[in-house]
């Protein structure tokens, strides 16, 4: 599993695979989000409507499959 430090710090690289996942996520969201873990999480919860349990598992996924 990818460690999340490694996505923060290189944010701008995975902003575009963050964005193929999660479509509805806009360029200013992704902005906001700057490689934060839990803004990335907030703002899939507002966007989908998503649980907090459901959207921190979507991000675990995401993590293996990029990883």
């Amino acid at each position: 599993m990818m460690d999340w430090n490694r996505i923060e710090g290189s944010w701008k690289e995975f902003k575009g695979k963050v964005k193929e996942k999660w479509g509805k996520l806009t360029d200013d969201d992704l902005a906001m989000v700057n490689g934060r873990r839990e803004q990335l999480e907030g703002r899939i919860q507002d966007r989908y409507g998503y649980s907090r349990d459901q959207v921190r598992k979507e991000v675990d996924d995401w993590l293996r499959m990029t990883g």
